[in-house]
């Protein structure tokens, strides 16, 4: 299958993903979603490195070990957001993420001065964040501000964790194993949240249902994600990424009754086009270090 069919596959199974954690918010806490997330998710990575014959044995257990925190601080935050927020407006900060790699990959390459600030950079920022303030504003209106700064930090921490996923890949860490540790990160992290927060939830038929959903969703998509940035090119996955703040706003709308504002449209809509550039951007400054790392060996 084409790396672009499937991010837009991976995508839609997020998207799904969401309505089934927002559906099960109302059953069963944070802290046991991530859970079970993450006892899917290890499962089905057991089962898939068996079948590849390949091992889950680490030379960098301290790379999985800061991936995983970060990554896994993400998905509590992004979940908890997801069960308080519109849909549509979860996503969308969580996708953040995009903006605030290029302005950590870029800051950082300032820092070592191989590169000078780029005003379409300092533009990317200020669009996204101009995306931001639009989003939140209905949500602001209906005292949902801090669920929507716990939105918009889990998108900040993501992007710390999507720079960790991208140095274990250039170390030749299969992407099994980088998503088995990650999950095992949300089995161990779920499991203490649960207890010191009353502990777990008996399980009705639906809650059952949705948790399972939750952790087969998520860890496909992953998977599908993983393999599409191998496979095809970095800006037109990005891009297609987006196609995921799409999916969320129709599910929204369906099935959650959420409202339809100018506003929150046009936030999203800057928020994408912040995320597509500074993608470009990140890509270019990227290539740029490569090529003269290049010249300098």
């Amino acid at each position: 299958m084409p790396a672009s069919a499937l991010m837009v596959l991976a995508t839609f199974l997020f998207a799904s993903m969401g309505v089934c954690v927002k559906l099960a918010s109302d059953l069963y806490g944070t802290g046991e979603i991530v859970f079970y997330r993450g006892l899917i998710g290890a499962s089905m990575l057991f089962v898939v490195s068996r079948v590849r014959r390949g091992t889950l044995a680490t030379p960098v257990p301290s790379m999985h070990f800061w991936r995983s925190l970060t990554g896994v601080t993400a998905l509590c935050m992004w979940f908890y957001s997801i069960g308080n927020l519109p849909l549509a407006t979860a996503m969308t900060l969580n996708y953040m993420s995009s903006v605030w790699m290029a302005l950590f990959l870029i800051g950082g390459a300032v820092a070592l001065g191989t590169t000078r600030v780029d005003g379409k950079v300092v533009a990317t920022v200020l669009l996204g964040f101009g995306g931001v303030a639009l989003v939140l504003r209905p949500t602001m209106d209906q005292n949902q501000l801090w669920h929507g700064v716990v939105g918009l930090i889990s998108g900040m921490i993501s992007a710390t964790a999507y720079l960790q996923v991208t140095a274990l890949g250039r170390i030749g860490e299969p992407e099994y194993r980088t998503v088995f540790y990650f999950s095992l990160g949300g089995l161990i992290a779920g499991a203490l949240i649960t207890l010191l927060t009353g502990g777990f939830h008996a399980h009705s038929w639906k809650g059952a249902a949705l948790l399972v959903a939750v952790g087969l969703l998520a860890t496909t998509a992953q998977l599908l994600m993983t393999r599409a940035y191998a496979t095809g090119r970095t800006l037109v996955n990005a891009s297609l990424q987006y196609l995921g703040i799409a999916f969320s706003f129709g599910y929204g709308v369906l099935l959650f009754d959420d409202p339809v504002t100018a506003m929150a449209l046009a936030g999203m809509v800057l928020i994408v086009g912040a995320g597509v550039a500074a993608t470009l951007l990140r890509t270019k400054v990227t290539h740029s270090t490569d090529t003269t790392t290049m010249t300098e060996s």
